[in-house]
């Protein structure tokens, strides 16, 4: 993200629009053709007027966007678990670890003893 505004010129369903943002104009670009494309496959599978098509457009990419944000918090979600399961079996192999030790130490006493 930038510190500075800049002024992007796009053109969307034909129309050319100027956005002033703090992203990088590549950014933007890629977002306006984001829009362009869904607005150009509305219109070629509906009959909508471009008002309409801007809704839609925007409803479905809401759709996108809600859809990415609970897969991103099920990912998060898995991946505390995974952490969790990682953390325990860390745990009982440090357990694991101190018994092997003592065993160790007790059979090399027991040796010592023979």
């Amino acid at each position: 993200m930038q510190n500075q505004k800049t002024r992007v010129t796009v053109r969307i369903a034909g129309k050319d629009y100027t956005i002033a943002s703090y992203d990088p104009p590549a950014y933007v670009n890629r977002v306006a053709a984001y829009v362009d494309r869904k607005m150009n496959e509305l219109s070629l599978a509906t009959r909508l007027p471009a008002g309409q098509l801007a809704v839609l457009a925007a409803v479905n990419a809401t759709d996108d966007m809600m859809k990415s944000r609970d897969e991103i918090d099920r990912l998060r979600r898995e991946a505390e678990a995974l952490r969790e399961q990682l953390e325990q079996a860390k745990a009982e192999l440090e357990v694991r670890d101190k018994e092997l030790e003592r065993l160790t130490m007790a059979l090399e006493a027991k040796r010592d003893d023979v």
